[in-house]
């Protein structure tokens, strides 16, 4: 394999070693139109966006090309043009463009010039304010942009080959070696993300003094005094290895959880490997939205307590991509498909949802009910989301297969090909649409290896066939079907996964959701949305637990999606007008109707109205 966006080649705790997104070529009807426009639509909006608010310009005046003029925007600005980078590297590794090639020349150049003589790089912290580097580690995020930095050059080096960025990030991370250590200035980040950059310029130069550096800033939150304050909010109020809960902002917590699951699959540590289960059942067992939404307060874009989870979720889109990249460290880790069904969740659901079907316009917040008010917007002054769409669009094709020792993993059933150790696998599916899948075999020669198929955990019932035989692999949800056999070219394996629509309620403790329940088709969450309701206030609808709900493909709905059907009945309201409260109690009156849901990725494309995921029920089953 070439290298992959997470490279796990050499590590020692690594199960799985996952393809480099150049080894797969995917060819589908969902995610193909989508990398497309990512490549022809999205980098080049995102570029334009840079240029018009001054955040490549801030590199220019950081290198003295602007003299005279002031800094643009939020301090942390830098790192928005940092992860527009990785992705337009990425997109070149897969798809080559003369056009995108000319935009990250220009990028850069603008940003080795603006380095400093010791390798400082920080284009607020030039020129007056150079004198203030890292004295306010808190709030001012220059790790966090120098990571979004380091991140980039690597996926730079790796897609393209190109070495003369990583220079540049090697120079910076060794002036943050040279500041920050025993002996040095004990600190951290307020908002997490160089662990994982520093860790992944390791796997790429060997240099043991980045992982160092890694687990450095890991373990100096919680300390006593704090390096940061600020509390659980920043996750400076424990060590990692004593945390037992998520807590605080929700993307910095996330990342900081990816930084640590890249030290465990780099080094022996028992604390850390512990601490990360019991964050992740903590997470999946009482924080984690149905979408894959991370993230229930709009207060501080933090986490809540156990099973707070307000319909009107923040659910950062940043926050549903930091949750992919823990669930794809765990995978690698472990080699348990658990991992890759969250993943999925947060792919399909609240990290999709967050980027318009044109490619344009963008969520920050992913709430799974509304009114009308939210929408997609081109750009944001905090404009994080945008570009860490882009990055995950670009890097997509990464996430799809993995090797392992003599085995092969099928972890996202996308249509295309790919070669993964040696092993070209050809796939045929409709996936999300339909849940049968085609995989042509071509190992070259007769070789020896298990291929394992990811059973989806929401999957019920799926059956295997090697060339036309059944297959003796348990398909029980949430694994792994292994087939283990000497395979050769033209085998042939069908994989059908029965997408039936299920009805999902939430646990009690889950105050918002009480009496209420959402339904999934195969990864997919759906919604109601006015827009496919008229006359229905979608908020008033009741669905039985058992309603039969139809399914159908509508190419000429939002792109192409599977719509579904059901009876319901609707709340008449009119009675409450005028009266918040009413004594009890009070009979509802119902009226039917047949109401459509859509998938939730797909909501607000059109004109504005309410929306809702979780659907009444109390009414249905008395």
């Amino acid at each position: 394999m070439s290298s992959p966006v997470v490279d796990t080649s050499a590590s020692i705790n690594a199960r799985l070693r996952a393809a480099s997104p150049a080894d797969v070529r995917i060819a589908d009807a969902f995610w193909e139109p989508r990398m497309r426009a990512n490549r022809e639509t999205t980098l080049f909006g995102q570029y334009e966006h840079c240029e018009s608010t001054g955040r490549i310009n801030n590199f220019r005046r950081a290198a003295g090309k602007r003299p005279g003029t002031e800094f643009e925007g939020i301090y942390f600005n830098d790192s928005d043009v940092y992860k527009w980078l990785e992705a337009a590297a990425w997109s070149l590794g897969t798809h080559p463009d003369p056009a995108v090639a000319k935009m990250v020349a220009t990028v850069a150049e603008e940003i080795a010039a603006a380095q400093a003589p010791d390798g400082y790089l920080n284009t607020y912290f030039t020129f007056d304010k150079a004198g203030e580097r890292y004295s306010n580690l808190r709030d001012m995020h220059e790790l966090y942009c120098a990571g979004h930095f380091i991140q980039a050059a690597v996926a730079h080096k790796r897609a393209t080959g190109g070495d003369a960025l990583l220079n540049v990030a090697v120079r910076l991370a060794d002036q943050i070696v040279e500041t920050f250590g025993p002996g040095k200035r004990v600190g951290a980040c307020g908002h997490e993300e160089a662990e994982m950059a520093f860790v992944e310029l390791y796997r790429e130069t060997r240099d043991t003094r980045y992982l160092d550096q890694a687990q450095l800033f890991i373990d100096a939150r919680g300390r006593k005094p704090p390096v940061l304050g600020g509390g659980a909010y920043l996750q400076d109020h424990a060590p990692y290895v004593e945390l037992s809960e998520n807590v605080g902002h929700a993307v910095r917590m996330l990342y900081y959880n990816c930084g640590a699951a890249d030290v465990a699959l780099e080094r022996n540590v028992p604390a850390i490997r512990e601490t990360l289960d019991r964050l992740w059942a903590d997470f999946t067992g009482t924080k984690m939205y149905i979408t894959g939404g991370a993230g229930a307060r709009w207060d501080g874009e933090a986490f809540g307590a156990a099973y707070e989870l307000p319909s009107r979720a923040y659910a950062e889109t940043c926050a549903g991509i930091g949750l992919l990249m823990w669930a794809h460290r765990m995978n690698l880790l472990t080699a348990e498909s658990r991992y890759v069904d969250v993943m999925e969740r947060a792919l399909y659901n609240g990290i999709l949802s967050g980027l318009s079907l044109a490619g344009d316009a963008y969520f920050y917040q992913n709430p799974l009910s509304d009114r009308g008010g939210h929408r997609r917007e081109p750009w944001f002054g905090c404009a994080c989301c945008p570009p860490n769409v882009a990055r995950l669009l670009a890097e997509l094709p990464g996430y799809a297969f993995a090797a392992g020792q003599d085995a092969v993993y099928v972890n996202l059933y996308v249509q295309g090909e790919a070669d993964v150790d040696g092993v070209h696998l050809d796939v045929r599916t409709r996936y999300p649409w339909d849940g049968a899948v085609e995989i042509a075999v071509n190992p070259g020669a007769e070789r020896d290896f298990t291929l394992n198929l990811r059973i989806p955990d929401w999957c019920e019932g799926a059956g295997l066939a090697v060339n036309g035989e059944p297959a003796d692999a348990p398909m029980t949800p949430g694994a792994y079907a292994a087939v283990c056999r000497t395979w050769k070219d033209g085998d042939k394996v069908a994989l059908f996964l029965p997408m039936d629509v299920r009805a999902w309620q939430a646990h009690p403790h889950v105050e918002a959701e009480f009496g209420k329940l959402a339904i999934t088709r195969g990864p997919l969450a759906y919604c109601l949305e006015a827009a496919d309701n008229p006359g229905v206030d979608v908020w008033d609808v009741a669905v039985a637990p058992d309603a039969e709900w139809s399914a159908e493909f509508r190419p000429e709905l939002l792109g192409g999606v599977v719509a579904l059907t059901a009876d319901a009945a609707v709340a008449d309201a009119s009675a409450w007008a005028g009266s918040l409260y009413r004594p009890a109690p009070v009979e509802p009156v119902y009226g039917a109707a047949r109401v459509t849901a859509i998938p939730y990725y797909a909501w607000a494309n059109r004109e504005a109205g309410p929306m809702t995921v979780w659907m009444n029920v109390s009414a249905l089953i008395r």
